[in-house]
């Protein structure tokens, strides 16, 4: 610590203060989560930080690579907290973690009880240690720490009534499905078009349907899983336009379409400060051909862009076009109000701009309130013409469905484009 003791009472009062937080956020549920968060002490997993620092709600980085990137960190307690609940742990459970720390493992150890088992595993030598040392000064001396790449999974505990995997990955191996129960779950930060959500999935005959899915962020997988995404630089660095897939077969023409004339459209589709739009993003990477995250550098950027999030915004190319979600303020009633619209640049400007603005207005009609996709994983064997309806992203293992079956469904079902 960089505290030269611990004031156990402290601790105490900290931790009892962030489970507050958490409950009073309805990230934290369930009796047994909120044991665990009461009992389990966080400190001990961040030495690298004060005690007051290692209970906020935020991540903590354990280590950076060479371009200063974080690859390991104790994550943010609000994440463990909704994927805990999302996985329903209980006791006696056989538990499998992808991704290790320490102190999601403690966690799930206090939730499974001492008739559980919690293996947790890591391909960093350095991360294991850690972690293994961690949980010893901590008193979880029974927690299984492999070093292993997490793609393979850890066939020696197997079988798993639940598999948390905490960090983000672009794919489902086999090895995941393969060493889980019948009846087991999986919860897994997934990444699809680029953006991340914390999906639990349940065996349904050959395939995984998700039960849930929540707004998160991880460090990316390493190893055999990792995926690199495509990076389009425009206007020198000042601005990229990152693929998870469908990336454009010849960037070229965009050359210059910054010094087009800007072509604007405006939903009408308006949202207070307070409401939450992360299903916006899902639905127009699920609706829109072509699409992609953009992003600014701020120490280049000359405003010629003005994009909803300048670190990750919802964009969408068409050979020698682009746009890109955005927004602006309004007032009604004396109350601050943000409507959703698009720019677009390029030949086909105006034409882009009303398609993405079309399906922004879908989905204030059909989705602002709650709708929720229906996310399945199909293994690679299966036949095309046996997928359901809905965007389908190509993976190495097999077949990310995503479907919205309220009205205004506006995704195709392609099995063709692959990632």
């Amino acid at each position: 610590m960089t505290e030269p003791t611990v004031d156990t009472s402290r601790a105490a009062e900290l931790r009892r203060q962030l489970t507050e937080e958490l409950k009073a956020d309805g990230l934290i549920r369930t009796d047994p989560v909120e044991k665990a968060f009461l009992t389990v002490p966080r400190e001990r997993f961040a030495p690298e930080v004060t005690l007051v620092e290692a209970y906020k709600k935020g991540v903590v980085v354990t280590k950076r690579d060479e371009h200063g990137t974080t690859i390991s960190s104790v994550s943010a307690p609000q994440i463990q907290a909704t994927m805990l609940e999302q996985a329903r742990l209980d006791q006696g459970m056989r538990v499998m973690e992808i991704g290790s720390g320490g102190y999601n493992a403690a966690l799930m150890s206090e939730l499974v009880g001492q008739d559980g088992e919690v293996t947790t595993l890591d391909i960093d030598p350095e991360v294991t240690d850690r972690a293994r040392a961690c949980l010893k000064d901590a008193g979880y001396n029974d927690v299984n720490v492999v070093l292993a790449d997490g793609e393979d999974g850890c066939p020696q505990h197997a079988p798993y009534q639940r598999v948390i995997v905490t960090v983000g990955a672009w794919d489902i191996p086999p090895a995941w499905i393969d060493q889980l129960t019948p009846d087991g779950t999986l919860t897994v930060p997934l990444r699809m078009r680029g953006l991340t959500r914390s999906v639990t999935f349940v065996r349904q005959g050959a395939h995984l349907v998700s039960t849930s899915a929540k707004i998160c962020g991880f460090v990316k997988m390493q190893g055999a899983g990792a995926h690199t995404e495509r990076l389009l630089l425009l206007r020198g660095k000042e601005i990229g336009l990152r693929f998870d897939d469908g990336e454009p077969a010849d960037p070229d023409q965009l050359d210059g379409v910054l010094d087009t004339e800007r072509a604007e459209a405006w939903s009408g589709v308006e949202i207070t400060a307070s409401e939450q739009f992360d299903t916006l993003q899902l639905w127009l990477a699920t609706a829109l051909d072509g699409f992609c995250l953009m992003s600014v550098d701020r120490a280049l950027d000359t405003g010629v862009v003005s994009p909803q999030n300048k670190l990750a915004c919802p964009a969408v190319v068409d050979r020698d076009s682009f746009a890109y979600l955005a927004v602006r303020k309004t007032e009604a009633d004396g109350v601050a109000r943000f409507e959703f619209g698009v720019h677009a640049f390029g030949p086909r400007a105006h034409e882009l701009a009303e398609s993405m603005n079309a399906a922004i207005t879908a989905w204030g009609r059909s989705h602002r309130s709650g709708s929720v996709p229906r996310i399945s994983f199909h293994p690679a064997t299966t036949d095309p013409k046996d997928l359901p309806e809905g965007r389908v992203l190509r993976k190495q293992h097999g077949s990310v469905v995503i479907s919205w079956s309220d009205e205004g469904q506006a995704a195709s079902h392609n099995p063709d484009e692959k990632e």
